[in-house]
């Protein structure tokens, strides 16, 4: 087969890879009614299961991977990794304790840790930087299409409100072996936009030299602490609908996989526009159009948990999705704009990195902690009720993260011009 090296054709397969790895990540939340009552698990495990196991192994490996990525072909890194994440969600069906789980998970964190840092890095060496914040913001559309792909999946599936969660496992994770070939037979990797032999600085002082650049620092923790509440919500979101709503699973599967794609999808396209749009006026839109996602979404999170209503739940939970794929085209476009051509994959590498650490591996453990912690006793709370009050307690996260986003703005014309010259 021959390659393709449009890079139109490169961003769309990057971004179909993308959703592979948000089918395969997010999968675990929402079969969580099913695996939680099937293998005992309680909601500290879970929270788990989905934060801290999995993201130390994705933010320990990202650094190494995406030093590497600046090195040696970045297309058969991401090759690489999309097969044996997939590889390892298959081996997922075979499951039958929560220790298995746990090792299993973690070779999908492996896997997935190789995924975005080269991503980005290749999409950086097709487009310019004010063209990127669209770029990456179509490449992150893979999280909600991924979403919505999933969650669309598991509902075809569910039959007499139940799911053959093994089945389901299989038929995600062999596609993306097939993917992986595709990739390597039909993509080069493109130039990097450095001379020939141009000397790289070594990586943890190209690191540092990253982190004091005060947009940098700003807008890693700003996509940082809106994420813990992201991932935390979309770990628990299935179980507190199913505990709170009497409603058929096939239908929550639905809803939610509508929203994903329509709402986190819009939303994730609308912010790398609005960036891109706004920075002709000045670059502080890169921060300023986060920020204003971020605070759309507070107030929306709150009537999300706080109603009895189910349409009304669904309708708040679509514009706080909404709200929250904003932040994501700028934040990434920011990660690659500021940092040298060489660096690229290890800039994202370190965003994702600490955005993960904070986030991934903080907010669902936290969450599943806090929920735990007050049905715990005679006289706890009822898991509808507890769970609502850990998810509430998140919008203290997303406060932190305008602030950030807010700063950053005030930094970031003179880091921009700083390190571009434009």
């Amino acid at each position: 087969m021959p390659a393709v090296q449009s890079r139109s054709y490169v961003l769309g397969l990057l971004t179909l890879v993308y959703v592979f790895n948000f089918v395969d990540r997010q999968i675990l939340a929402i079969l969580g009614p099913a695996i939680i009552a099937d293998l005992g698990l309680t909601d500290g495990q879970f929270g788990l299961l989905t934060g801290f196991y999995f993201a130390f192994f994705y933010t320990a490996l990202g650094l190494p991977i995406a030093w590497l990525a600046d090195r040696m072909d970045r297309v058969t890194i991401v090759c690489i990794a999309l097969a044996v994440w997939s590889g390892f969600t298959v081996l997922t069906s075979l499951v039958q304790s929560f220790a298995v789980l746990v090792l299993l998970r973690i070779g999908v964190a492996i896997g997935e840790a190789g995924g975005s840092p080269p991503s980005h890095s290749i999409l950086s060496s097709l487009y310019a930087p004010r063209e990127r914040g669209r770029a990456l913001g179509i490449y992150a559309l893979g999280i909600p299409l991924g979403g919505m792909t999933a969650y669309f999946i598991a509902a075809a599936m569910a039959s007499g409100g139940t799911i053959d969660w093994r089945a389901l496992f299989v038929l995600i994770g062999l596609p993306g072996i097939v993917l992986a070939i595709v990739l390597r037979l039909t993509v080069k990797d493109p130039p990097r936009g450095v001379t020939a032999g141009a000397a790289r600085p070594p990586f943890f002082a190209a690191m540092i030299n990253l982190l004091k650049i005060r947009s940098y620092l700003g807008a890693t923790l700003g996509i940082g602490l809106a994420s813990f509440t992201g991932y935390a919500v979309a770990s628990f979101i299935v179980v507190y609908a199913a505990r709170t709503y009497d409603q058929p699973l096939w239908l929550v599967l639905t809803a939610f996989g509508l929203i994903n794609g329509l709402a986190y999808g819009g939303g994730t396209y609308l912010g790398g526009v609005l960036a891109d749009r706004f920075a002709a006026r000045s670059v502080a839109y890169y921060a300023l159009v986060p920020a204003g996602g971020l605070m759309l979404s507070v107030p929306f999170l709150l009537l999300t948990l706080w109603t009895s209503h189910w349409g009304i739940f669904l309708l708040s939970f679509s514009i706080f999705i909404l709200a929250t794929g904003i932040y994501l085209g700028p934040t990434f476009s920011l990660a690659q704009t500021l940092a040298p051509p060489g660096l690229r994959a290890s800039s994202s590498a370190v965003m994702l990195f600490l955005l993960n650490l904070i986030a991934l591996g903080l907010g669902p453990t936290y969450t599943g902690w806090i929920s735990g912690v007050l049905q715990a006793g005679g006289e706890g709370a009822a898991p509808a009720e507890a769970l609502r009050i850990a998810l509430t307690t998140l919008c203290i996260a997303s406060a932190g993260g305008i602030g950030a986003y807010l700063w950053t703005a005030k930094c970031l014309p003179q880091d921009w011009t700083a390190e571009t010259g434009e």
